[in-house]
């Protein structure tokens, strides 16, 4: 199993999620000043944002969009490289 695959998923307030990864590595993605467009766009209400699951190590939500694991991972880690979504 890859270290950044995602085992446990908590919905927050505020377009965030608490994730954490199979190595053990636990802490909170801050999706809130994303910029939900295009397939993204469902994302933005908050009651649609909170059906995300996880499905093989990844995020997903019911339109099938995902979220990178190895970038909410390197966000846990404090290493922001770029766009979560």
């Amino acid at each position: 199993m890859i270290a950044w695959n995602v085992t446990a998923l908590t919905v927050l307030p505020g377009h965030r999620l608490e994730v954490g990864f199979a190595d053990g590595l636990r802490g909170v993605v801050d999706m809130s000043k994303d910029d939900f467009r295009g397939v993204f766009a469902p994302l933005a209400d908050e009651s649609y944002f909170a059906l995300a699951t996880i499905r093989d190590g990844v995020v997903v939500w019911p339109n099938g969009v995902d979220i990178a694991p190895d970038a909410m991972y390197d966000e846990v880690c404090g290493h922001k490289s770029g766009v979560v979504a």
